[in-house]
């Protein structure tokens, strides 16, 4: 709540607060995005797939438009999914890093996915082809998990200006040591699914249809 009532539209994000919990969704951006043909929406569901599909967008060729027209028709049959921030969820701080080693066919580069859960609340993620590229799978599993760790180190800073205290933050590894592959949010962020593995990590990220 504030002097101009209560929160409904912020920077492109549509807010709906219920007693239990807020939605958070991007309808109209996601309507007029379809009306005028461009793609980049705030969505974890097509982060991998929109950053796939920008690294062509200097010389794109047929493929990648039928690509990302696909983008489009997604988020068309879509546009009311939102993420759901529960209230009553804890401040926990839990991530997962992810990688698809030597994923890009062009240049054999892997490509790093990460998400930061505050509680059962999806606060942080993305997706990113690395820099460099990774001679084994371990080499890539460490750049990922650094790129994770950074994210992690600023996150802390900002909840202790809260004075929330987060002393051990579990780093959730694409390593059955650590976490099974079933288990790992992360996936979402690095690789092509199945539908069903895609709409699993859709729901316990927290992105369900508003009703």
């Amino acid at each position: 709540m504030s002097m101009m009532g209560e929160l409904t539209f912020f920077l492109g994000l549509q807010v709906k607060q219920l007693k239990d919990g807020t939605f958070i969704n991007q309808t109209k951006y996601t309507k007029d995005l379809m009306k005028k043909f461009g793609m980049e929406a705030n969505r974890p569901d097509i982060t991998f797939a929109v950053g796939v599909c920008a690294r062509f967008q200097c010389a794109p060729n047929e493929s990648h438009m039928t690509a990302a027209k696909r983008i489009l028709r997604y988020l068309k049959g879509c546009q009311e999914v939102s993420l759901w921030y529960p209230k009553e969820s804890g401040f926990k701080l839990i991530g997962f890093s992810d990688f698809d080693y030597d994923g890009c066919r062009v240049d054999r580069k892997s490509t790093s996915g990460t998400c930061q859960m505050l509680g059962n609340r999806l606060v942080s993620w993305f997706s990113k082809k690395q820099r460099s590229i990774a001679t084994s799978i371990s080499e890539a599993e460490y750049i990922a998990a650094g790129s994770y760790c950074s994210q992690v180190l600023w996150m802390r800073q900002q909840l202790r200006d809260y004075e929330i205290e987060e002393k051990e933050i579990p780093i959730m590894c694409d390593n059955t040591k650590y976490i099974s592959t079933d288990k790992q949010l992360a996936n979402i962020f690095t690789k092509p699914l199945c539908e069903s593995r895609f709409e699993e990590l859709k729901h316990e990220l927290g992105l369900i249809e508003l009703s």
